[in-house]
């Protein structure tokens, strides 16, 4: 998370703007008449909006005006589909600007990074991956939820240091010609954090995940003998 006064103005008007066109969209494309009729979904929506807001509380704040915490949009992405997870990040996003753990400026910044990029991987991940229709429940373990959990850290990551670097009122760090060697101790972290929960969802409760095709993934295997 980039604190305010570590960017431009313009970087910022830019970001709420961007941040604004995919909240409307994401609006517009939440299936509001099936969340209001369903009290289930209703329930899943808010107890994940908390457990994300709680996720993020979880951080590391720097004097410099940076903060590190895990992400989390992951599993939010697979568990609601990506609408409602952006609306869910949003939440979060509120819930810290109330507490005064967000500069509102910085809000649409920061909500590209953490919001929009990592449900933009994630589903790009489960539609090639439902694309393919594999049976295997490893490919959807691995594929949907570890994979683009790393992806996802590397490019908020990057992403944010790219802003950084083309503002120029952040000073870098002399050690990050070494940065790479890094990496790894993000990408691996968030890879198994939002692993293990969809691993748990698969297991315990499959109905929960809006992009897990239960039938597909917990169908018995045909065997050769079976009629089509």
């Amino acid at each position: 998370m980039i604190a305010a006064e570590l960017l431009l103005p313009t970087t910022l008007w830019l970001g709420w703007l961007v941040y604004l066109g995919v909240l409307l969209w994401a609006c517009w494309r939440t299936p509001w008449v099936e969340l209001l009729s369903d009290q289930r979904r209703q329930h899943l929506l808010f107890g994940t909006m908390l457990a994300l807001f709680l996720l993020w509380l979880v951080r590391r704040d720097f004097a410099s005006g940076l903060s590190f915490h895990f992400i989390g949009m992951t599993a939010v992405t697979l568990l609601l589909d990506w609408p409602l997870a952006v609306l869910c990040g949003l939440a979060a996003q509120l819930g810290l600007l109330a507490l005064g753990r967000l500069d509102f400026a910085a809000l649409g910044v920061n909500g590209l990074l953490l919001v929009a990029v990592p449900v933009l991987i994630t589903e790009f991940c489960a539609l090639q991956v439902e694309r393919r229709q594999p049976r295997n429940l490893f490919v959807y373990i691995f594929c949907c939820g570890f994979f683009p959990a790393a992806l996802t850290a590397l490019a908020c990551l990057l992403g944010g240091l790219a802003l950084l670097w083309h503002d120029g009122l952040y000073a870098m760090p002399p050690w990050l010609e070494d940065f790479v060697g890094y990496l790894w101790l993000v990408m691996f972290p968030e890879a198994f954090i939002n692993g293990m929960l969809v691993t748990g969802l698969v297991v315990f409760y499959p109905d929960w995940l809006e992009t897990f095709n239960r039938t597909r993934y917990l169908s018995a295997p045909w065997k050769d003998s079976d009629p089509p």
